[in-house]
């Protein structure tokens, strides 16, 4: 048996191969959605299918690191084939979307901005698999690596484009465009592109986890914002994402106790006794 086979564990692994399936599906309802426009017929239903994948994908993404930590199972394998994953769900459909919506209007210009997005988010990935070898060696010399996220995570812009890409839909509802709202996708898209590559620092919430212990009030609360996102879904994750994108620019400025309240941090000392 060769020993330099990688392990493979299989429930975060599916994860993110619910998370690569997303991808795909969102690129094909784009790629029909293009075909429709083409026709002069309406192509909306298929721009709310394509949005759907993505958001569904960042939610495979959340849970294969979580099980992954859960069970102790981080790997290189897994961390790989999560970034591959990432840059056609995350990288590649915003891209495609934004394209088709509004980009392409511009010709080869719309080309350029899209090529952006995506070569910025397969940098950022790449940089960050570098910087968790280097976590790992920190890790094994005994000190604390860092929680943190250096840029802002490729999941969560991808998740800013289509959350404003589906309250742009809402907003003209009933019509077979999405109108001049749409002209806010190019500049937002340069300004991730920017946003994922720089130093700006946001939490991972590696903290919060399956065993983290709330109070009842806190729990009810969470309960009832997670309602009342599902109810107004049409909004409400453009919100929360905008919301976090912002974050790290707050950040710096919050006391430490609080800031560690906001993102869920637990002391040290119990992070030791917990699967890595």
């Amino acid at each position: 048996m060769n020993n330099q086979e990688p392990k493979i564990y299989l429930l975060p692994n599916l994860m993110t191969a619910g998370n690569l399936f997303c991808g795909f599906a969102a690129v094909l309802k784009i790629i029909e959605a293009s075909l429709l426009d083409a026709a002069g017929k309406s192509a909306i239903a298929n721009y709310h299918m394509a949005l759907a994948f993505i958001l569904g994908a960042c939610v495979f993404d959340l849970l294969d690191g979580r099980l992954a930590r859960l069970g102790g199972h981080e790997s290189p394998f897994g961390r790989e084939f999560d970034s591959l994953a990432d840059v056609v769900s995350f990288g590649l459909a915003p891209a495609l979307l934004v394209h088709q919506i509004v980009l392409q209007d511009f010709h080869r210009t719309g080309w350029v901005i899209a090529f952006i997005y995506l070569l910025c988010g397969a940098l950022r990935l790449a940089r960050f698999n570098c910087l968790s070898i280097q976590a790992e060696s920190v890790k094994a010399d005994g000190a604390h690596p860092s929680s943190e996220f250096i840029g802002f995570p490729i999941p969560a812009a991808a998740g800013v484009i289509a959350s404003l890409t589906l309250l742009m839909l809402w907003l003209n509802e009933g019509e077979r465009t999405i109108g001049l709202w749409k002209f806010v996708l190019p500049p937002t898209l340069l300004f991730l592109s920017f946003m994922m590559f720089s130093h700006v620092k946001y939490p991972s919430f590696k903290g919060l986890g399956w065993r983290s212990q709330r109070s009842i009030p806190r729990f009810l609360i969470i309960i009832l914002v997670l309602i009342f996102a599902a109810i107004n879904y049409e909004w409400m994750p453009a919100l929360l994402f905008i919301i976090y994108l912002l974050y790290g620019f707050v950040r710096p400025f919050l006391s430490k106790p609080l800031r560690d309240e906001i993102e869920e941090e637990q002391p040290q000392e119990h992070l030791d006794q917990m699967p890595q």
